[in-house]
């Protein structure tokens, strides 16, 4: 756990950080009657998308922006082979070539909904783009902007290892929460020069934080670990970025679009773009 002295020093960082828990159930490709499809037409092909019915506010938001029309003619402005492709930048539409994006956004940001690992960076998922944590510690998703997970394969040995920060990243996390809740004692603990009693607080949130986390040593199900081997993802993106639903057809079109040709901002040269989107009915 922190020093003392680090303790105190990341007070000034703590606002607005959540613990996350680690919801232990797994049930990626099932579907719902509250789920929604959408059809995206691109330059390159069709891609059918599902939403997922359990992270609401991402679907009905997406829903929303496809009935108004604001992803008609929109580009993939950022593509990365082997890591994703990223659309919903407003402002690309009529973009002259050569123009960096990925700074439009509606005006407003969609509050988080993790659910890791129920919904993970498993190859096609689509996930909400956002702002970094220095701005946006609460992890809030742009209002239009989402990317699609090509991702790679990893080894047994490389999740393992990914486990584990992840494991360690979810008990900072939590001991920093218990650290905000107790801001006033600490400072005043500060104000006073009571090492001994900042020492004794520090022992405390770190014997809780031990106590709260105590059955999160596995993150990875069976069948995340044989997605994110056999498959491939993203899975140092997990818990994240919000992951609200996945390509049901038409993951060869996404290979075709992460293998364009692109500059030093990760545009492609030749734009690529969504001709339309529409909300599909339920029987289709």
């Amino acid at each position: 756990m922190r020093s003392l002295t680090t303790l105190i020093i990341a007070l000034s960082v703590l606002f607005g950080l959540k613990a996350q828990s680690i919801d232990k159930n797994m049930d990626n490709n099932s579907s719902n009657a509250d789920d929604v499809k959408v059809l995206l037409k691109t330059s390159l092909g069709d891609i059918t998308i599902l939403l997922y019915g359990d992270t609401p506010r991402h679907r009905d938001n997406f829903v929303k922006l496809v009935k108004e029309g604001n992803y008609d003619g929109v580009l993939f402005h950022r593509v990365i082979n082997d890591f994703m492709v990223q659309t919903g930048d407003p402002t690309s539409k009529n973009a002259p070539k050569g123009k960096m994006l990925g700074d439009g956004d509606m005006p407003y940001e969609i509050d988080a909904e993790f659910l890791f690992p129920t919904h993970y960076h498993h190859r096609g998922a689509i996930a909400a783009a956002r702002q970094g944590d220095n701005v946006n510690p609460e992890k809030k998703s742009s209002g239009s902007q989402f990317y699609i997970v090509t991702g790679k394969k990893f080894t047994a040995g490389q999740l393992d290892s990914m486990e584990h920060q992840a494991v360690m990243r979810h008990k900072q996390e939590v001991f920093d929460s218990l650290a905000k809740q107790n801001r006033d004692s600490i400072m005043s603990l500060r104000r006073n020069r009571d090492a001994a009693g900042l020492q004794a607080l520090q022992e405390k949130l770190a014997a809780e934080t031990e106590k709260l986390t105590a059955n999160d040593s596995v993150i990875y199900t069976p069948e995340i670990r044989e997605a994110y081997m056999n498959e491939g993802g993203t899975p140092h993106l997990d818990g994240s970025y919000t992951v609200f639903g996945r390509v049901i057809s038409g993951m060869d079109v996404v290979d075709k679009i992460q293998k364009a040709e692109t500059d030093g901002n990760d545009r492609p040269l030749e734009d690529i773009r969504i001709i339309s989107a529409t909300v599909l009915p339920d029987d289709k």
